[in-house]
């Protein structure tokens, strides 16, 4: 995330969906892995979807409408709601790196 919010995003796919690269071992980014984030600049990232680039090549139209209407939604939440997902274990808090 520290790329992304550096301005280095792979591709930005429109409504806060984002594209991060990510090398696998012995391989690079262009042989790795793709993950689909929900992102909104300074303010948070929330991992949606992984694979790698072998395995898919992409995803569908219709996956990337469901992930920009999830990013609609969860862009919104307030911060009591985050707080409750994560009591809750529907999310994972990751923070500099490490489960929190």
């Amino acid at each position: 995330m520290q790329r992304a919010e550096s301005g280095l995003v792979d591709a930005d796919l429109g409504g806060g969906v984002i594209k991060q690269r990510i090398a696998r071992p012995g391989k690079g980014k262009s042989g790795g892995y793709r993950t689909l984030i929900l992102f909104r600049h300074g303010d948070r990232a929330i991992f949606a979807f992984g694979f790698a680039k072998s395995a898919q090549a992409n995803i569908s139209k219709a996956d990337l409408a469901l992930l920009r209407e999830a990013a609609a939604e969860a862009l919104e939440w307030s911060g009591e709601e985050l707080d409750r997902l994560v009591a809750s274990e529907t999310l994972v808090e990751i923070e500099n790196g490490k489960d929190g």
